[in-house]
C-alpha cells in the first residue's frame, strides 16, 4: 500500500462537498422559493442578517428551529439560568466541576507569556500577548447536550482572560435552553447565552445586530451550515477551524485487549457515518480478534446503525511488518485521536509526528479525554494535525511584536536596512532610514 491508497482510503466528504439530496432541495424551496445548494443557503442567511439584523435572526430561528423568538428573549435571562441549574442533579454538577477544574488546570500551564530582550547596545525586541476582547463559543443543539462542548471552549477561553465569552446554541419551540448546558456554561464562565443557532447565529456574531455584539473569533463545532458559515466570515471574525468528520487510530501490539480496541473503536464509529475508524498492529492474532470484537459490539450500541455505516465506509485493520511500520503509516493518517495500545507506549511516543490528542496505554481511552482528563477535544480532523493543533488558550490570545531602538542600534543595523531595501526598490522605506541615519551624523 503506498501513502496515496492510504489517504484515499480514508478521504470523507469536507463541508463543501455533502450531497445535496431531493428532500433538502424541496426544504430550500419552502422556506427561499427555489432550489439551494447548502452554500447558496448560508450566502443567503449572511446576507439577510447583515443586512436586516434582529429581524432576520428571529426570522430564521422561527423557520429553520421552530424558536418564537423576540429581541426581548433572544439571551438566556438569570431567571432562566436559575431554574436550569435547580433542574441538574448534585452528581451531575459535581461531574461537571470536576471535569471543569481538570480543563482549567490543564490550560493554565499552557499560556503564553509576553517576554522582552535587551541587546547590547539597547535595542529592545520582545512580544506582548494580548487576550481578545470578545469571543463566541457554538455548542450545537439536537438530542444530546454536548456539555463536553461548552468547557473545552469556554473554559480556555476564560484562563486566556478574554473580555466577554458568548455562548450561541439553538432552542426550539419551548424556548428553553437544555439545563445541562447552561450549567456547564455558568460553571465555564460564560458571560451570555445567544438563543440562536446555524448559520444565522454565525453571520449575527460575525457582524453584529442591534441587540448581538459582534465578537473577535467564533469557535466550537456545528453541522453542515454552521461550518461553511464559519469558512465564508472567516477574515470579518478568527474562527478554530473548519472541523470534518471524527477519527481514531488505535496502534497496538499483542499486549492489547482486544475488547478495549474494539470499544474504542466504536466509541468514533458512533459519532457519524462519515467517521473513520483505524486499526494499525503487528499481530495477525490480535487483528482477526478485535474484528470479532467490533462485530459483537457493534449490535449492542444504541446508535447501532450510525456506527456500522461507519465502519463500512471507513473503517479497517491494517496489518503492518513491525510496530515501528505501524507508527509510519500512523503519520501518513495524522489522525484527530491516536491511541498507542502497546506494551511500552512513551517509548514509542518519538516515533509519532502527526496528531491531534495522543493516548498512552492500555487504560487511557479516547473517551476520557472527550469529556475530564484536561486537554482540549476540539483536535483537527481529516488530516490536519499535520500542521495545526487542537484548541487551547493560545486560540483566545493574540500576540503583538515590541521593537525599541537606540541610536547606537540603529547606527549598527540602519544601512543593511537601507540596502535591503533597496533590493526592493522600495525608496520610501529606505528613506525612513536614511533621514536618521543622516541626523545621527550631524549630532
Amino acid at each position: 500500500m503506498t501513502e496515496g491508497e492510504l489517504r484515499e482510503l480514508l478521504t470523507r466528504p469536507f463541508v463543501d462537498e455533502v450531497e445535496v439530496t431531493a428532500a433538502f432541495q424541496a426544504r430550500t424551496e419552502a422556506v427561499w422559493g427555489a432550489p439551494l445548494s447548502p452554500e447558496e443557503v448560508v450566502a443567503r442567511i449572511l446576507q439577510d442578517v447583515r443586512t436586516r439584523g434582529d429581524a432576520a435572526v428571529i426570522e430564521y430561528a422561527a423557520k429553520l428551529d421552530g424558536a418564537r423568538l423576540t429581541p426581548d428573549t433572544l439571551w438566556v435571562s438569570e431567571g432562566e439560568w436559575e431554574a436550569a441549574l435547580e433542574q441538574v442533579p448534585a452528581e451531575v454538577m459535581d461531574a461537571l466541576e470536576a471535569a471543569c477544574e481538570n480543563i482549567r488546570r490543564y490550560h493554565a500551564q499552557v499560556r503564553p507569556q509576553s517576554w522582552v530582550m535587551v541587546e547590547d547596545d539597547g535595542i529592545v525586541l520582545g512580544q506582548k500577548v494580548t487576550p481578545l476582547d470578545r469571543v463566541a463559543i457554538y455548542v450545537p443543539g439536537g438530542s444530546a447536550p454536548l456539555v463536553s462542548t461548552v468547557l473545552m471552549c469556554a473554559v480556555p477561553a476564560k484562563v486566556a482572560k478574554v473580555g466577554e465569552v458568548v455562548m450561541a446554541s439553538p432552542v426550539g419551540v419551548s424556548g428553553q435552553m437544555n439545563p445541562y448546558i447552561l450549567a456547564a456554561a455558568r460553571l465555564a464562565g460564560v458571560d451570555r447565552v445567544l438563543k440562536v443557532g446555524g448559520a444565522q447565529a454565525v453571520a449575527a456574531l460575525a457582524y453584529g445586530t442591534e441587540t448581538i455584539p459582534a465578537v473577535d473569533k467564533i469557535v466550537g463545532p456545528g453541522n453542515i451550515f454552521v461550518t461553511l458559515a464559519k469558512k465564508m466570515v472567516y477574515g470579518r471574525v478568527g474562527i478554530d477551524s473548519l472541523a470534518g468528520p471524527s477519527e481514531i487510530l488505535v496502534l497496538a501490539d499483542e499486549s492489547a485487549e482486544p475488547r478495549f480496541v474494539a470499544a474504542d473503536l466504536l466509541s468514533q464509529a458512533e459519532h457519524d457515518p462519515e467517521a473513520a475508524a483505524v486499526l494499525l498492529t503487528d499481530s495477525e492474532d490480535l487483528a482477526e480478534r478485535v474484528r470479532e470484537e467490533v462485530l459483537t459490539q457493534l449490535e449492542k450500541l444504541d446508535r447501532r446503525d450510525i456506527a456500522r455505516l461507519s465502519v463500512e465506509r471507513h473503517g479497517f485493520i491494517l496489518v503492518c511488518r513491525d510496530i515501528e511500520e505501524a507508527a509510519r503509516w500512523a503519520n501518513v493518517v495524522a489522525p484527530e485521536h491516536l491511541e498507542l495500545c502497546v506494551a511500552n507506549p512513551f517509548g514509542m511516543l518519538h516515533l509519532i509526528r502527526h496528531a491531534g490528542a495522543i493516548f498512552l496505554g492500555h487504560i487511557a481511552c479516547e473517551s476520557i479525554g472527550d469529556y475530564i482528563a484536561g486537554p482540549n477535544h476540539v483536535l483537527p480532523t481529516n488530516g490536519t494535525a499535520r500542521f495545526s493543533s487542537p484548541l487551547g488558550t493560545e486560540d483566545f490570545l493574540k500576540r503583538s511584536s515590541i521593537i525599541s531602538y537606540t541610536e547606537a542600534g540603529l547606527a549598527r543595523l540602519g544601512p543593511q536596512a537601507v540596502r535591503l531595501a533597496g533590493i526592493e526598490g522600495l525608496d520610501g522605506h529606505a528613506n525612513a532610514l536614511r533621514v536618521r541615519l543622516e541626523r545621527l551624523q550631524e549630532s
